[in-house]
């Protein structure tokens, strides 16, 4: 088993609290990769040996915690950074690139990502859970990072414990996700998940325009079309989208487009005029201008550099 390497306070309360939940980790996870235990459906254990950006990643509702390393995520203008000190929420699916910026293959990359279940957040609130106001001036993005503290440490500690003991994961892993729920919604960032969970709340009819989007992202959808979906008007969907999203609802569906042409180009091989054409546009070079911009590099050029990285990964 590879010995995390200490970092500066390694002998402080939440680092002495980190060590068991790294040692598990680390028995699951003896090579890197990305592991979804059959034990905890809802649980997503990931490790990385080496630095990586500009992933294509689509986040669903969930928590997620660093145990060891750094990652960034940018989601619709906002830069967000986290690691064993900082949680990051999101109560909506968003999509978002990601780059891990601390690994190595004697200090891999570990962290593990909880789904969360909005109707357990709005029971909660209805049963009188009610979460600190935000702080003054703060924005109203749905995403965001908060403290991790020995209490929700230790309830991740618990559930990482059912690992190894799968019989009884079905009958105690929802206490223990009912747990981190409540510490998260009488947190810091509560107040994020609350607007969104709250019945008839403009967070959820955000929710609703979003689920369209996924399920119809291809198609040139227009504002209006979502507003009737969400019962919003069309001015009062766009303004409260891009507050809880930081993107407008359109932004929103061309990346949702560029990552699945990304996968297609990655993983089925398509040129990029083909990937273009399946996700929605009707330009190639639409569709090569915004994802320059979007990653850094015209598309043939990205996905031959994501090859590379991966063969040498490999090797």
């Amino acid at each position: 088993m590879l010995t995390p390497i200490p970092r500066p306070g390694a002998d402080d309360d939440l680092a002495r609290r980190r060590r068991p939940l790294i040692e598990r980790l680390l028995r699951h996870l003896p090579a890197e990769g990305l592991v979804v235990p059959p034990a905890l459906p809802d649980l997503m254990l990931l490790r990385r040996d080496q630095a990586e950006d500009m992933v294509c990643g689509h986040y669903q509702p969930c928590v997620a915690l660093v145990l060891q390393g750094r990652k960034q995520v940018d989601i619709g203008g906002h830069t967000l950074r986290y690691d064993p000190q900082h949680f990051f929420v999101t109560p909506l699916e968003l999509p978002g690139v990601a780059s891990i910026l601390d690994a190595h293959p004697k200090a891999p990359y570990l962290s593990l990502a909880l789904r969360l279940d909005l109707r357990l957040v709005a029971t909660m609130v209805l049963e009188g859970v009610v979460p600190p106001p935000p702080p003054a001036g703060a924005d109203r993005a749905a995403m965001g990072t908060g403290r991790v503290d020995a209490p929700l440490l230790d309830a991740f500690d618990r559930l990482l414990a059912l690992l190894d003991e799968p019989a009884h994961a079905p009958a105690l892993a929802p206490l223990v996700q009912r747990e981190i729920t409540y510490r998260l919604l009488a947190g810091e960032a509560g107040w994020r998940l609350r607007q969104i969970a709250a019945v008839d709340s403009q967070g959820q009819q955000v929710s609703r325009a979003i689920t369209l989007l996924k399920q119809r992202f291809t198609e040139a959808l227009r504002i209006d079309d979502l507003a009737r979906a969400a019962h919003m008007s069309s001015s009062s969907l766009h303004h409260h989208f891009k507050a809880l999203t930081g993107m407008s609802p359109l932004q929103y569906q061309k990346q949702l487009r560029l990552a699945e042409a990304r996968r297609l180009m990655l993983a089925e091989r398509l040129d990029a005029a083909s990937a273009a054409y399946r996700v929605g546009y009707e330009s190639p070079s639409q569709f090569s201008r915004e994802y320059s911009r979007q990653f850094g590099a015209p598309p043939m050029r990205d996905i031959a550099r994501l090859r590379e990285l991966a063969e040498t990964r490999d090797a």
